[in-house]
């Protein structure tokens, strides 16, 4: 776990800077615009370090990881003027904070005490381990990869907002409007997913309350519906996503590769971090799951 935070800590910082020099660089104005918002980010970073230093709970970065990206995504199109394909971008950003914020609220993760709720339970698994429990390492886990690291990913995933505002951009178009469709679709799939899982565990916990015969839900984990054909559909959706979001700049700019790219490639770095992690303690908890892991695909469907 150490050698993959180490990595994760080095790509943050190794890969904004090689991202920078990729295709056209950022003009003085979308430079601007990004330093603005930047602020936020940081007021964002030392709160939820200090909220879950304080509280013990250090899931204050899941707290607002669907929140933040909207006002980051609306303040750069008023810093840009309202550009039309801004706007574009952050109604959907909108769109999908809403869908994900009311997945998170469902599962208790706020509370009107708003340091606390529901906790990643993967942060408890870790604090056990080996080195991990070394109050010190906690604290600079918590800084710099929890707060820090996450907070900043979030904040690049969303900065494909401003490459509308390069030099001689093209016109929003019907590429845009397709990407749109294709974005919501996606939003609509995750939707789906979390849906699935939600039913699922619900069902479950009925069940094991009651005292009630568990039946197909004895494995202890959803095999149904989209997690038939992955184990990860939500991971998957919510990656598309940003790749897609990052396509914005592509129409914009008419280059494949530009500095925006760097939050789309973190997050998918992330999550195959995460999802190893997540799948990790699965295959302890649940007898069922390293065969499940065979013969269904982790993020693509297995032909």
């Amino acid at each position: 776990m150490k050698k993959t935070v180490n990595f994760l800590m080095a790509t943050i910082i190794l890969l904004p800077i090689a991202a920078y020099f990729l295709g056209t660089p950022p003009t003085d104005k979308q430079l601007n615009i990004i330093k603005e918002t930047a602020w936020g980010l940081f007021a964002v970073i030392a709160f939820t370090f200090v909220v879950g230093q304080l509280t013990g709970n250090n899931s204050q970065v899941d707290k607002l990881w669907s929140i933040v990206p909207a006002p980051y995504a609306w303040y750069m199109t008023y810093m840009g003027g309202w550009n039309e394909r801004m706007v574009l971008m952050s109604v959907l950003v909108s769109i999908w904070a809403a869908r994900l914020t009311y997945n998170f609220a469902r599962r208790g993760g706020y509370s009107w005490k708003f340091w606390e709720g529901e906790e990643d339970y993967r942060w408890e698994v870790l604090r056990q381990r080996p080195g991990f429990k070394n109050p010190i390492v906690w604290l600079l886990f918590n800084l710099f990869f929890i707060c820090f690291y996450q907070n900043t990913l979030i904040f690049l995933f969303t900065v494909p907002v401003v490459t509308s505002l390069a030099e001689n951009s093209n016109l929003l178009g019907m590429m845009d409007y397709t990407l749109a469709a294709v974005f919501v679709g996606l939003v609509l799939m995750e939707f789906i997913a979390d849906q699935q899982q939600y039913d699922y565990q619900t069902e479950k916990c009925r069940r094991t309350n009651a005292g009630e015969d568990l039946g197909p839900y004895a494995d202890g984990f959803i095999t149904t519906g989209l997690w038939s054909k992955l184990r990860h559909p939500n991971y998957a959706a919510e990656q598309a996503i940003w790749i897609v979001f990052y396509l914005f700049s592509v129409t914009a700019t008419g280059e494949w590769i530009n500095w925006s790219i760097v939050g789309s490639v973190l997050l998918v770095i992330l999550f195959q971090g995460s999802s190893n992690f997540s799948e990790e303690i699965s295959a302890k908890k649940y007898p069922k799951y390293t065969e499940y892991q065979k013969k269904v695909g982790r993020l693509l469907p297995k032909l």
